[in-house]
C-alpha cells in the first residue's frame, strides 16, 4: 500500500486586507496581489480526499496542485490548476456575483473536478497515450478540441460525471470522465452502467489502472503553468474577460411565444406584470432550466432578461398561479435552449 502524501499543514495567516475593501476596490486588484494559497482553504481537505482515493487504489501517483485562472492540466504536466476563486469566500462570493455559478463550488462538484483532472495529470504521467488499446476504446487522442461540441444528452455510450455531458466533447473528456466514475468511492459503477455501452470502457480503465497502478510515473515534474501568484491582470479585467467567453446568442423567440406563455388580456390588465414575474423567479428558473440543459447560467438569465425587455414592450402580464406558472416558463426555456443546442444557436464552449 502507498504512503499518504499530505498537503502542506496551513500555517496561521493573517487576515488579507483586501476582504474588508469594497468591490470596486477589490476588482481593481491584480490577481497575484491576492496572495492566494491552498494551504488553509477549503480545498486543502478535498486534496487530501482525492489523496486517499488513490491510496485506496494503490497508487503511489499524486498529482500537484497550484492556483490559477481556471480548472485545467496542460500537456506534460502531471498536476492540476484549480481555479484562484476557490481559495476564498470573499472571491467564490464575486464568482457567483458576476457569473451567476462557482466551477466547484460544492465538495462534491469540486471532488468531481478533482477526479477528473486527476485523470489528465495520470495521462501525462503515465504516457497512456502511447498504448494502442487506449486509442482503441476512446479514440484518436489527436483529434483537435472543438471550440463548441453537440451533445446527445441521452447517449449511454458515455458516463456522466461533470454536467454538459462533458465526455462527448473529446475521447481525452472522454477518458477523464470515465476514470472520474471509477475512482469515486462507492460509486457502484458496475452495477450503474451495467446495461450502458459505457461499461466496456469503464472495465477497460478497471483493467488498466490495476496494470500500472505499482508502477513509478514515467513524468515527474512540478511545473506550474500560469499560476495565480504571476497573473498579473486585475479582478475586474479577468472577469471582462471571461464574460466575452461566456457571450450570449440573439434569442429569437418571437412574440408569439411570449403571448402564448403571458397575456395580454384585458381580464388580467391588474395581475402582476410578466415582467416582473420573470425578475422576480429568475433565480429558481435559471438553476432548474440549467439542470436539465447543461446550460451556463450566465447564458440562461441573459435569455430571461431578454424575455422581460420583450415582455415590458408587449405589455404582458401573468395569467395563471404561482405553481402553473413556474412550470409553464420552465418548460419554455427548456424546450427553446434544447432546440438552440441541437441547431446552431448555442452549443456548449469547450
Amino acid at each position: 500500500m502507498a504512503t499518504r502524501r499530505k498537503t502542506p499543514q496551513a500555517a496561521a495567516h493573517k487576515p488579507h486586507p483586501w476582504t474588508r475593501w469594497s468591490k470596486d476596490r477589490l476588482l481593481d486588484t491584480r490577481i497575484c496581489d491576492l496572495n492566494l494559497e491552498i494551504a488553509g482553504s477549503v480545498l486543502e481537505p478535498r486534496i487530501e480526499q482525492l489523496y486517499r482515493e488513490l491510496e485506496q487504489r494503490g497508487f503511489s501517483f499524486r498529482p500537484h496542485f497550484w492556483l490559477s485562472d481556471e480548472w485545467y492540466c496542460p500537456d506534460g504536466v502531471p498536476g492540476i490548476a484549480i481555479p484562484f476563486f476557490l481559495a476564498h469566500p470573499r472571491l467564490r462570493r464575486l464568482e457567483l456575483e458576476s457569473v451567476l455559478e462557482v466551477e466547484g463550488g460544492t465538495r462534491d462538484w469540486c471532488m468531481r473536478l478533482l477526479r477528473h483532472e486527476t485523470a489528465h495529470a495520470l495521462l501525462n504521467a503515465y504516457r497512456l497515450l502511447e498504448y494502442r488499446d487506449w486509442r482503441r476504446v476512446f479514440g484518436r487522442p489527436g483529434t483537435p478540441y472543438p471550440d463548441t461540441y453537440l451533445p446527445k444528452p441521452y447517449s449511454k455510450s458515455y458516463v456522466l460525471n461533470l454536467p454538459n455531458w462533458y465526455a462527448q466533447s473529446h475521447p481525452h473528456e472522454d477518458w477523464a470522465e470515465t476514470f472520474a466514475v471509477w475512482l469515486k468511492p462507492k460509486s457502484d459503477w458496475r452495477r450503474r452502467y451495467r446495461c450502458w455501452p459505457a461499461i466496456r470502457k469503464l472495465e477497460y480503465v478497471d483493467e488498466l489502472m490495476h496494470s500500472i497502478r505499482d508502477q513509478r510515473p514515467l513524468l515527474r515534474n512540478r511545473r506550474e503553468v500560469y499560476p495565480a501568484s504571476k497573473m498579473r491582470m486585475t479582478l475586474r479585467e479577468h472577469y471582462a474577460d471571461k464574460i466575452t467567453r461566456y457571450g450570449t446568442d440573439n434569442s429569437e423567440f418571437s412574440d408569439h411565444d411570449l403571448q402564448i406563455l403571458f397575456s395580454m388580456d384585458p381580464e388580467h390588465a391588474r395581475n402582476e406584470k410578466a415582467s416582473r414575474y420573470i425578475r422576480r423567479t429568475a433565480g429558481t428558473v435559471m438553476n432548474v432550466v440549467g439542470r436539465w440543459t447543461g446550460e451556463y447560467n450566465y447564458r440562461i438569465n441573459e435569455v430571461l432578461k431578454e424575455m422581460a425587455r420583450h415582455c415590458d414592450r408587449l405589455g404582458l402580464r401573468v395569467a395563471h398561479d404561482e405553481q402553473d406558472m413556474q412550470q409553464e416558463i420552465v418548460a419554455f426555456l427548456t424546450m427553446f435552449i434544447m432546440n438552440k443546442l441541437n441547431s446552431d444557436g448555442f452549443r456548449i464552449s469547450l
